[in-house]
């Protein structure tokens, strides 16, 4: 590969062909542009996340898409996602599970975030020539629901939180998980992947292990998981990746034992 080639692959994967606003848009940053204000980070971009990172074999480039988007949404990072959204549509990723990532963050990861992310994704589809017919619609038949896991759920967040919060907790019952959960677009296990992914990058440990281990009931393997956990550290900061990291550990721990 040669080196231009890859500097530009590293721009597109390290720095998401940042589009930087400064009183008018931009376009792509190129190699000079990233090289004379941080050469370490062009360096690394290169090296490690194009030369490295996403050539590992613990995820697909797909899921590595659905991973990094799903981090750059949730922590509203608009510099980042147009040529990430190029990439994940490169990678395999379908405009119908775009649309549904950006639905399932709006609950994970705030609603500003998912409306942000919705005017830079109209772009990029209108550019492409994906119209709403191969979009999602707003109902539709929905997943069948397993009822005996359904209600172990809800026994368990009404026990907690129930006194607290019952609005929240019809809420969750009603919106979330017997609707949200159960629509199509997207696989239980890439829900899981992406709902995970946003949770760690928003730095929320403490409600990883119910959404991890659901992840791993709906077909997310162990070897998945970690790769995930390690792709995001790129992403969304060591802090974020190593905070995230005992949780995982015991999430695997206790499954194993079981």
């Amino acid at each position: 590969m040669k080196k231009s080639t890859a500097v530009a692959l590293a721009i597109t994967l390290g720095s998401g062909g940042a589009i930087a606003e400064t009183g008018s848009q931009r376009g792509p940053l190129s190699e000079g542009d990233m090289k004379s204000v941080s050469p370490a980070l062009e360096r690394y971009a290169d090296t490690r996340l194009a030369g490295k990172l996403w050539k590992e074999s613990d995820l697909s480039p797909r899921d590595r898409s659905l991973v990094t988007v799903s981090a750059v949404i949730a922590r509203n990072q608009t510099i980042l996602l147009p040529e990430q959204l190029e990439l994940a549509l490169n990678n395999g990723v379908t405009p119908a599970e775009i649309s549904e990532v950006i639905t399932q963050l709006a609950f994970y990861a705030g609603w500003g975030n998912a409306v942000a992310a919705t005017a830079i994704t109209h772009d990029i589809f209108s550019k492409r020539g994906i119209s709403s017919t191969q979009l999602p619609g707003a109902d539709g038949e929905s997943l069948p629901l397993d009822e005996k896991a359904e209600a172990a759920r809800a026994a368990r967040v009404e026990k907690s939180i129930g006194a607290a919060a019952p609005g929240l907790v019809r809420d969750t019952t009603d919106v979330l998980f017997q609707d949200l959960w159960l629509r199509p677009g997207l696989t239980p296990r890439d829900r899981s992947l992406v709902t995970v992914s946003a949770l760690i990058a928003n730095g929320q440990d403490q409600q990883i292990p119910p959404h991890l281990n659901r992840a791993m009931d709906n077909g997310l393997t162990q070897e998945q998981a970690s790769g995930a956990l390690s792709h995001l550290a790129y992403y969304a900061g060591w802090p974020n990746a190593f905070s995230a990291a005992p949780v995982f550990k015991t999430v695997f721990e206790q499954r194993q034992s079981k």
